[in-house]
């Protein structure tokens, strides 16, 4: 245990956890082993951290969290500023704010802001295998399924859904109640109340069509290319 250690009633800490300087846990938190809880951490009421997890420094928890095995959060996010020859780091100075009753998958990476924080909202459930980088903020009861990656600087707007193995591009705004088929990529910023699927995301009836008509390509590749032959024998005999 650090310096200044304070907790609330009914706080269990298993075997093989490491708690930093000045942290402060609420009432009725359980702690799992080997979890480690870095300096000035703050951890509200009712909270469960499962094995392994990491909370670094300065980041804030809420009430009524559960964060499952594995899971990093205040890691650094992924800034670097190259010269043209080499690439140096940029200090992440921020922080990660986890607001009340969000539940995190395991194995997350939740990476702490530039400058300022990383705003994961009240009532947010992400999956396993999720990332979430540095500046993002994730608007109230979004839903984030494994493997969904949100790049720098995104803004995800309320009630949102990101379904599986989603990419969201750096500074893109996700609007409210928007839902993300699987396996897409988001390139540009979505408005409010819209389903979007593929890569580039498009209308998601539009991407149902697309679908149908990819494995026909080679088809109509072959019926185009017979019906350019015609026209050249077409154009030969016309001319003479």
């Amino acid at each position: 245990m650090g310096e200044n250690f304070k907790y609330g009633i009914d706080v269990s800490i298993c075997p093989g956890v490491f708690i930093g300087d000045d942290v402060i846990l609420g009432d009725r938190v359980t702690i799992y082993p080997g979890v480690v809880i870095d300096n000035r951490v703050m951890i509200g009421d009712d909270v469960v951290v499962y094995p392994n997890v990491c909370i670094l420094e300065r980041c804030e928890i809420g009430n009524r969290e559960i964060i499952h095995a594995g899971s990093v959060i205040g890691s650094d996010g992924f800034g670097f500023a190259s010269n043209g020859e080499q690439y140096y780091k940029i200090p992440q100075t921020g922080i990660v704010r986890i607001d009340d009753d969000v539940e995190i998958g395991a194995c997350n990476t939740i990476d702490r802001a530039t400058f300022g924080h990383t705003w994961i909202k009240r009532g947010v459930k992400t999956d396993n295998l999720v990332h979430i980088a540095h500046n993002v903020v994730l608007g109230e009861d979004t839903v984030l399924v494994a493997q969904v990656g949100i790049a720098g600087s995104v803004t995800i707007g309320d009630h949102a859904i990101l379904a599986g193995q989603v990419g969201v591009a750096q500074h893109v705004t996700i609007g409210n109640r928007v839902t993300v088929g699987g396996q897409s990529g988001v390139t540009k910023s979505v408005p409010d109340d819209q389903i979007v699927s593929g890569t580039p995301e498009m209308p998601h009836r539009l991407w149902l069509k697309v679908c149908n008509i990819i494995p026909k390509l080679p088809d109509m590749k072959k019926k185009i290319t017979e019906l350019e032959k015609r026209i050249e024998r077409l154009e030969k005999v016309s001319k003479d």
